[in-house]
């Protein structure tokens, strides 16, 4: 029974505060704060600028956690689990950060500091009400796996042992250091930041495994050998990188391969839900909630979210409606898979929440962003919550009480997404440049400063933030900025220059038909009017044709786009299909299970025949050196774990990091200690600047 009276737990140090007495809580409610959260939340925001995706902070919490309260005994994993689970809930909201970033790619005039808190802060706090809601089904009812939340939990129980907790502590250490140092190298040295070094992209394929960090690079490398065709097919411009439309290709990968994840899964669901209506079992002390609390919860902020969108932000009450009641479907369908999976599709929802708004009539990008914010952030913080209820439900860890330091987890992430993507973008600015744009910004500058500018924006990928720019961009669209009287804006000028140097380059045809880029003759419109074109036209007649050019321009970017979409889930629906077939199948399995060779041919399934969509989609996201990085990650894991059993074998010990969760392994350590120690680099190196000006 967790929080017992201090007479009923044996405490191994007899100085530490009673468990369960308020001075407990003051102290792991201290280290969280001051130390586990800030780390959490400078990774979370590290990685997702860097990358565009980030590891949850539960691991690393919760071994520091754990050495917090070994003098606990067994019973100390509760107060772990508390710290871990205030730890992981800033990490989260940290990691919204690049919602900010998003808004100054757009052209969005970002709010002040405390209207951004205020929304996000309700946004939170709505997701974990939601995500409170499901628990009871999710959790207790069904008993969904929750991967991550059963790895933290045996995480907790294994670190009761002293040798155990020092080895990963150590080797998170020695991960952290070569992280800090390879970060300040790569930002400061001129050979390693020519070559693309990342630590914090190396260390995420080491965590990850090589099957899914190698066919990255594959998928980069066919990206980069497809650059000149999609030019000349109309699909990207010269110069424009592959993910310019990769990202769209990448993400209906992913949706392709989650419609049929989910139909499995609620297959699963539905089995298990009628597998368990006959239990009735009584409910422990530790699991009871207040359901009417917790409903007067999601409704008290479900109305703040409400409110400071339409009141605070102006925006339109039957899109914010739409986007709360969103909230509820994604959530069941995101926990079941994040339940089942461990994959928590919150690209896919929110790409899916701006097809939903552009089909009700939402015409603005920045609107788009504010409304598809509430589901991001909500469905994050709500599969926060139901994975640590697993771990707590294993550990039967107070219920009520980890739901309070989640809140203060939410609320402190709140403030510091906020001042961490204020820190980095301050920093390096680079982090402002629209990178779905970016060949127009390079071309902005002096010759001379190009180069350095594309290397920044290597290191900085910011993957996330260029799916949601690109696919509101490409789906809803940003309007023209208007100006006053007859005057052009400098794109309307560009695109009429370019119309009259060369009629041919504006009238070219769009996009090819799907999916073997034949070309497909849809002209725009015919030559530039002479009328027009002469130097007589009249001002007003030069504005009016740009602005139509550059309404056709979008027409054609939202068209191009959605046939890379259908392209993309068809990809990912044809893969997934072919690889639950053949790794379902019982004589596969068998094969597989046979030896070397069975090993073999299923690595090569894995990597190179039918690698999974949601890992090559990586490939799409970001460029082929950060797809390099992240794949030689996978590669040193893989081969660093053959190494070590080939040792341990000579030594006659078979079991190596078998005797522990697979979270704990040397890999999985030593790789999240690097990207801690980088995303510290980097925080270190940022400060600096600004304090030196």
């Amino acid at each position: 029974m967790p929080d017992m009276p201090s007479s009923l737990v044996e405490q191994r140090f007899k100085w530490l505060p009673p468990m369960g007495s308020w001075k407990f809580h003051l102290m792991l409610g201290a280290i969280a704060i001051l130390i586990l959260g800030p780390l959490g939340g400078v990774t979370a925001t590290y990685m997702n600028f860097s990358l565009g995706f980030f590891v949850g902070g539960q691991v690393l919490a919760g071994i520091l956690g754990s050495a917090v309260t070994y003098g606990y005994g067994a019973e100390g994993k509760h107060g772990a689990n508390y710290m871990q689970t205030l730890a992981a809930s800033v990490a989260s909201m940290a990691g919204m950060g690049v919602l900010i970033q998003a808004m100054h790619w757009l052209g969005f005039e970002v709010p002040e500091a405390w209207k951004l808190i205020l929304y996000y802060l309700c946004i939170g706090m709505f997701g974990v009400g939601v995500g409170m809601l499901y628990t009871p089904l999710l959790v207790d009812k069904m008993r969904l796996t929750y991967p991550s939340g059963l790895a933290v939990a045996n995480i907790l129980r294994a670190l009761t042992d002293k040798n155990l907790l020092k080895r990963s502590i150590g080797k998170l250490a020695s991960g952290a250091g070569i992280g800090f140092v390879g970060g300040v190298a790569s930002s400061e040295l001129e050979a390693p930041k020519n070559a693309g070094v990342s630590m914090v992209t190396f260390g995420a394929g080491m965590i990850v495994g090589v099957r899914i960090a190698f066919p990255a690079i594959i998928v980069g490398m066919i990206g980069d050998q497809m650059v000149p065709t999609l030019v000349e097919s109309g699909w990207i411009s010269d110069g424009d990188p592959f993910r310019k439309i990769g990202f769209i290709i990448a993400l209906g990968t992913i949706l392709g391969a989650a419609i049929v994840d989910i139909s499995l899964v609620f297959g699963e669901f539905f089995k298990k839900l009628r597998q368990k209506q006959a239990e009735a079992a009584p409910q422990e002390d530790w699991k009871r909630v207040h359901m009417g609390r917790l409903v007067a919860w999601v409704l008290f902020w479900g109305a703040g979210v409400f409110f400071v969108a339409t009141e605070v932000f102006h925006q339109e009450a039957l899109f914010v409606l739409l986007a709360i009641g969103l909230v509820f479907v994604f959530m069941l369908i995101n926990g079941i898979s994040l339940g089942i999976s461990d994959s928590n599709p919150i690209s896919s929802a929110f790409v899916l929440t701006v097809f939903l708004l552009a089909a009700f009539g939402l015409v603005s990008a920045t609107a788009g962003l504010v409304c598809a914010s509430i589901l991001l952030i909500s469905v994050s913080i709500g599969g926060d919550m139901q994975q640590d209820r697993s771990t707590g439900w294993r550990l039967s860890t107070n219920r009520v009480l980890q739901f309070r330091y989640q809140v203060i987890g939410v609320t402190m992430g709140a403030v510091l997404s906020i001042g961490m993507a204020s820190l980095f973008m301050s920093s390096d600015p680079i982090l402002l440049v629209d990178q779905t744009n970016k060949q127009a910004y390079l071309e902005s500058l002096p010759e001379s400063e190009r180069a350095a500018a594309e290397t920044d924006m290597k290191r900085w990928q910011s993957a996330m933030t260029y799916k949601f720019a690109g696919a509101l961009d490409d789906f809803i669209g940003r309007p023209e900025p208007e100006t006053v009287g007859d005057a052009m804006t400098q794109q309307q000028q560009n695109l009429y220059d370019r119309a009259v140097k060369n009629a041919q380059a504006v009238n070219a045809p769009i996009a090819p038909s799907l999916p073997l880029l034949l070309p497909l003759q849809r002209e725009l419109s015919s030559l530039v009017p002479p009328e027009i074109a002469s130097e007589s036209a009249s001002q007003a007649a030069k504005k009016a044709y740009a602005r139509d050019l550059a309404d056709k321009k979008r027409e054609r970017k939202k068209s191009v786009s959605s046939e890379a979409l259908i392209l993309g889930i068809s990809i990912g629906l044809v893969i997934e299909l072919l690889r639950k077939i053949i790794k379902r199948n019982k004589r596969y399995q068998r094969y597989k299970e046979s030896g070397t060779r069975g090993f073999a041919t299923d690595f090569a399934l894995d990597v190179f025949v039918l690698p999974s969509p949601y890992a090559a989609s990586f490939g799409g996201f970001v460029d082929f050196m950060t797809c390099l990085w992240f794949g030689l990650g996978g590669l040193f894991a893989s081969y660093s774990d053959t190494m070590r059993k080939d040792a341990q074998k000579s030594n006659g010990d078979g079991n190596g990091d078998a005797a522990v969760p697979e979270d704990m392994s040397t890999n999985s350590l030593v790789g999240g200690g690097i990207i801690a120690g980088d995303s510290l680099a980097a925080l270190t190196i940022g400060a600096g600047k600004l304090i030196g000006g």
